[in-house]
Formats: structure tokens, sequence, C-alpha cells
């Protein structure tokens, strides 16, 4: 099987591209791939438990729904430490959740050790 990480840089202004990401992500996951994900810009807002339990997707579902299957998975979530920062989503917003926060050298990490890169 592939590694994948999905990049998602787009958020809560955009549910249906946002809730697709996860989607995509769970699909690999249900398809026995290893899947990271790396939130980044407007992408770490969908972090935050208001945007998880209201987003809806057109024709991608619920975002929270998407979410637990990939957190359930044991997939590895980080956050753009600098996209956070700017963005006000802060360590309380991630509390008990399986997400580390990361440097723009851990997005390059990743995407050099993944067999495929999905950007959204």
């Amino acid at each position: 099987m592939a590694t994948v990480l999905v990049h998602v840089t787009c958020g809560p202004e955009s549910p249906t591209k946002a809730a697709l990401a996860f989607l995509v992500a769970r699909s690999a996951i249900d398809d026995g791939h290893e899947v990271s994900m790396f939130l980044a810009g407007d992408g770490v807002q969908l972090l935050r438990d208001a945007v998880l339990d209201s987003l809806t997707g057109l024709g991608t579902g619920s975002l929270r729904e998407s979410y637990d299957a990939v957190v359930a998975s044991g997939a590895r979530l980080y956050a753009s430490g600098m996209s956070s920062k700017a963005r006000g989503v802060a360590e309380s917003d991630l509390e008990g959740k399986p997400v580390e926060f990361a440097m723009p050298n851990r997005l390059v990490a990743l995407a050099l050790e993944s067999d495929i890169v999905i950007t959204y």
C-alpha cells in the first residue's frame, strides 16, 4: 500500500473542499493506505471544535465524521505552527486532539516520504 499526504490549506470558507480533504484521507485509510495530514493556512481553523461540529460539505459530508474516522485510524495530523499563530489557533484548541504543531520543514519531510501528495 501507499503512503499518502493530504495537505489542507482551505478553511471553513470553503466547506465542501475542506470536508472533501478529510473524506479523501478517510477513503485512503479505508483502502489500507498510510495517511498523514498537514493543515496550513486557513486549514488550521478546521481543527476548532465549533468548526468540526458545524461544517458539512455539499456532497462531501460532515467534517466531524471524517475527522473522527481519520483520528481513530491513527493517522498523523499536523498543524502549521505559523499558520496557527497567525489565526489564533492555540494549544487549547487542540487539547485532546492528536495533532502536532509543526513548521514548514516538517511538511517538506512528509512530502518527500510520501508516495503521493494531495492538496486541498
